[in-house]
């Protein structure tokens, strides 16, 4: 839910990628100050405002306007900035007001990227005022909050930026009116903000919105299954720090910051994404006719890049297939609820046993339930035909990253330059409306390890199949999702290294055996776990000291800092309690650092471990080889059933894919 701040009042951040939303009754300025712990300024390049809109982690507006929208990235900020303060003023030229006190109290936002409201505050008390701090957010023990300032000031932006102790901030107050009266700018473009009903907006036209009206909240997003981690997926914990661009830290990421330069676009990508070209204008859907729907366009959500207006798509085509499921469900229960309130009314009056008054009672209960059903069930039947409309479109436009195995996208295949924002899992679906599937992305870099479930599931196939081919297709299925991470990463930053203790999973594991894309051949016995997991488990150590000491370049020479992916295969065959220990320092641990986990384990063969071991369940992302309807969404109550993303039967495309990474391996080498 939405916190509604008063003056002083602080709330946690759950997102990095913020937009600060103001709304005020008339045009005011708006910039945003980047300050150390005591609150202090250092100098005019810590200060973005409309003669220079874009420091480090903050762009805003360059004109005056009733409505501004900044964009903040606080992984982005210089690691001397404990404090960004959001800075409003009226303009110091011009026929409007000279004091906060004469207009409607200034109203301000902290939104995701996809709108939903984190925070919000309505500075109250203004009187002769003409400058306020309006909002800080601030980093406390690692982690970064939102408080309500509304510290107003009488001498305006240059009394303001004295008292944060800036040394020149009348020159600097001077510069930002003279930028507003010489006309130097142009509206920011921002992403459209959510519509009060929850529907996702669609960028029709380019240019600001010109409404001037207040933000609407949006509503709070489900945790999403394909958003990783940030949001999170069904079944998941909620998120700590996004997992894009790079809170999970890498060596790379430590050693070379993304850092846009002053008077530059805030550079929104991943620490590695290095050579994105700017990202293409946003499709705008055709008019449509009098009286229909508006025709789907794919990538037509919010976002700075067209991989990431696929992913809200997306994300957006979830949250409407959970809020029309559950608005029918409900319309259900409702019919149920009162049609045994009414039949219990009837049969409780004794007049309603003379004659034909009871049935004619009962039948009249019946059929108010039968119209409110199928008034709830039309409703359903046109959400869910716009929404399949929409996947029509979404899913050949998806990129490798996001799309099936069957795709045409694989067959024009490359390897990628730079890192994706997610990956596709699998699929998702609701029995009402089984016809459409949901892909299930999750954000990259990878923050939880993945469990591929060899053991019985509750779905019919899989209670149908023994338990060595479980065990075959939970491989398989384990091998898909790590050949579509060797894919989706630049050559020589995704390092794959398989444990099989029996060698069981020879078959399974042909086509990354056959390719040469792991690091080592898979590793047998209890001295090929021993060692495997001993080398990533000084990996881990030798990265967290670097990361924790901030000393990411005294890494020793020609150390790896590509990603790495450990697949375990038959546990706990060939661990013992040393093994069993160090599996779950990599589970708990190996994200952050880049170790990722992804187990291929039927938990009763565990089982005489007892307790010791359920942290570690918790601790991943349980997937099932086979259709289970395992993954809740903790948004609406619904039980998603999943299925897997799998190579279709005879397709060379897992080959073909695979071949060509080696090949950009070895040229990378």
């Amino acid at each position: 839910m939405t916190a509604e701040l008063v003056r002083g009042q602080n709330h946690p951040l759950s997102q990095v990628r913020l937009e600060i939303r103001v709304s005020a009754g008339t045009p005011i300025v708006a910039a945003a100050a980047l300050s150390d712990e005591t609150g202090r300024i250092h100098g005019a390049e810590w200060v973005a405002h409309p003669g220079a809109p874009t420091q480090p982690g903050l762009e805003v507006s360059r004109q005056a306007a009733a409505d501004h929208r900044l964009a903040v990235d606080l992984d982005a900020v210089p690691e001397a900035v404990h404090r960004v303060g959001v800075l409003l003023a009226l303009p110091a030229a011009g026929a409007g007001p000279a004091r906060f006190g004469a207009v409607a109290a200034p109203f301000v936002a902290v939104t995701g990227l996809d709108g939903a409201e984190i925070a919000s505050y309505t500075i109250t008390g203004l009187e002769a005022e003409s400058a306020v701090v309006a909002l800080e957010l601030y980093r406390r023990q690692g982690a970064w909050k939102v408080r309500a300032v509304g510290q107003g000031y009488a001498g305006g932006l240059a009394e303001l930026l004295t008292d944060q102790g800036l040394p020149e901030a009348r020159r600097l107050a001077g510069s930002i009116h003279d930028a507003l009266a010489q006309g130097l700018a142009r509206s920011v473009q921002a992403p459209p903000p959510r519509t009060a009903d929850g529907d996702r907006s669609r960028q029709t036209a380019a240019g600001p919105d010109q409404s001037g009206t207040a933000p609407q909240p949006g509503q709070t997003p489900p945790t999403s299954p394909y958003g990783g981690q940030t949001p999170g997926g069904p079944g998941q914990p909620a998120p700590q720090t996004p997992s894009y661009p790079g809170a999970a830290p890498d060596p790379n990421a430590v050693a070379q910051p993304s850092t846009p330069t002053a008077g530059g676009p805030i550079d929104y990508s991943h620490p590695r994404r290095q050579n994105a070209a700017p990202p293409p204008p946003p499709p705008t859907a055709p008019p449509a006719a009098p009286g229909q729907p508006a025709q789907p366009v794919a990538g037509d959500a919010t976002g700075w890049s067209m991989d990431e207006r696929l992913y809200n798509q997306v994300w957006g085509m979830f949250e409407d297939l959970a809020r029309s499921t559950a608005a029918y469900r409900s319309a259900v229960d409702f019919a149920e609820s009162r049609m045994d309130k009414e039949l219990e009314q009837a049969l409780s009056d004794p007049r309603s046993r003379i004659g034909g008054q009871g049935d004619a009672a009962r039948e009249a209960a019946r059929a108010r339930h039968d119209q409110l059903v199928a008034q709830a069930g039309e409703a359903l039947d046109r959400d869910l035909t716009q929404l399949a409309a929409e996947a029509e479109v979404v899913e050949p436009a998806l990129p490798p990253a996001y799309a099936r195995w069957d795709s045409p996208v694989w067959h024009a295949y490359r390897v990628p330059m730079e890192i994706p924002m997610a990956l596709r899992l699998g699929d998702l679906h609701l029995p009402e409306a089984d016809r459409i599937r949901i892909p299930m992305l999750v954000r990259l870099p990878l923050e939880r390890g993945l469990w591929i479930d060899s053991g019985r599931t509750g779905s019919s196939d899989g209670s149908v199949a023994d338990s060595h081919a479980l065990g075959r297709l939970a491989l398989e299925a384990a091998v898909a999702h790590a050949a579509r991470l060797l894919a989706v990463y630049p050559a020589g930053e995704f390092t794959v290294h398989v444990i099989d203790p029996a060698g069981s999973g020879a078959q399974p594991l042909a086509p990354l055996m056959r390719t040469s894309v792991l690091a080592a051949p898979p590793a047998l016995g209890a001295a090929g776990v021993a060692d495997v997991l001993g080398r990533l488990t000084q990996r881990v150590d030798l990265v967290q000291m670097a990361v924790r000491g901030g000393a990411a370049d005294s890494l020793p020479p020609g150390f790896d800092t590509s990603q790495q992916l450990l697949i375990v295969n038959d546990f706990p065959h060939g661990f013992d309690d040393r093994a069993v220990n160090q599996l779950r320092y990599l589970a708990d641990e190996g994200p952050a650092f880049g170790v990722h986990l992804m187990m291929v384990a039927d938990r009763e063969e565990s089982s005489g471990y007892g307790p010791l071991l359920d942290p570690l369940w918790r601790s991943l992302l349980r997937l099932t080889p086979v259709p289970d309807d395992h993954l809740a969404d903790p948004w609406v109550g619904h039980a998603w059933t999943y299925e897997p993303s799998l190579v279709p039967s005879g397709s060379q495309v897992l080959q073909q894919v695979l071949t060509q990474v080696a090949a950009a391996r070895t040229k990378y080498v």
